[in-house]
């Protein structure tokens, strides 16, 4: 795989409740939960493995413990464990906490309970192939809200001629879904606090509150995964991801 615009770090996020996955959820964390006999944060760091990745920086808060007896088993990429406490700080504000960890160059974004199969390319590849740090600050990958497994909302972007995103901000449907994996350029943080904040209804799109240093609004660009795309957030979506992923061998 050619190292081009390709970054060697990543953030995972694993500090999740799980409220949705529950009763399973009453004794291990979201991200332990297992698919087909491999946990969702293994299906995750395999895939950044594969792709050459060299850093995982995994968030933590739920049952913080488990997740880091679980991770001392593996030695085929560097993981550094940025924990959350007292209290936990959702997507944006645990990003921030780990800037430290995660560096000066743009990372890889990715979610545990979404996964993808791919269809003729990695979707880590897919990104950063379509990667262009002179005009996007964050690239999204995005998956059809038609061929979606396990999600049943409305979707939450459509695609402009530039390849940009859009939001509906009538809470309309959308044709497209986030599918849990982006790469983001670190310095559209620029004077975040730590505190808790979702980077997508607190940030990304707020014009209200942005922090480019340059004071410019995020640019933020999408492109469109060609595999097949799966939200494991509930349990009854756990037989139909095993069944899925079984159908393709």
């Amino acid at each position: 795989m050619p190292d081009v615009n390709i970054p060697d770090t990543a953030m995972v996020f694993a500090a999740g409740f799980g409220t949705r996955m529950r009763p399973i959820t009453n004794n291990i964390p979201k991200s332990l939960v297992k698919v087909a006999g491999k946990t969702l944060l293994d299906y995750s760091l395999d895939a950044l493995v594969e792709a050459g990745i060299k850093k995982a920086v995994v968030n933590t808060h739920y049952l913080a413990d488990l997740i880091s007896q679980h991770l001392a088993g593996r030695k085929d990429i560097e993981i550094k464990i940025s924990h959350e406490s007292p209290i936990i700080l959702e997507t944006g504000g645990g990003i921030v906490q780990a800037l430290p960890l995660l560096g000066q160059k743009p990372f890889y974004v990715t979610n545990t309970d979404t996964f993808w199969i791919d269809k003729d390319k990695p979707a880590l590849l897919r990104l950063a192939e379509n990667w262009n740090p002179e005009k996007m600050d964050a690239l999204l990958l995005l998956a059809d809200i038609k061929g979606a497994i396990g999600y049943d909302g409305k979707g939450d972007f459509d695609l402009m001629p530039d390849g940009r995103l859009k939001r509906n901000k009538d809470g309309g449907a959308c044709k497209f879904i986030y599918s849990g994996l982006m790469i983001i350029k670190p310095k559209i943080f620029h004077g975040c606090e730590p505190e808790p904040f979702s980077i997508f209804r607190d940030f990304l799109f707020k014009e209200e509150k942005y922090n480019n240093e340059d004071g410019s609004m995020p640019r933020i660009y999408g492109v469109v995964h060609n595999g097949t795309w799966l939200h494991v957030g509930t349990p009854d979506v756990i037989k139909l991801a095993e069944d899925v992923i079984g159908s393709l061998g």
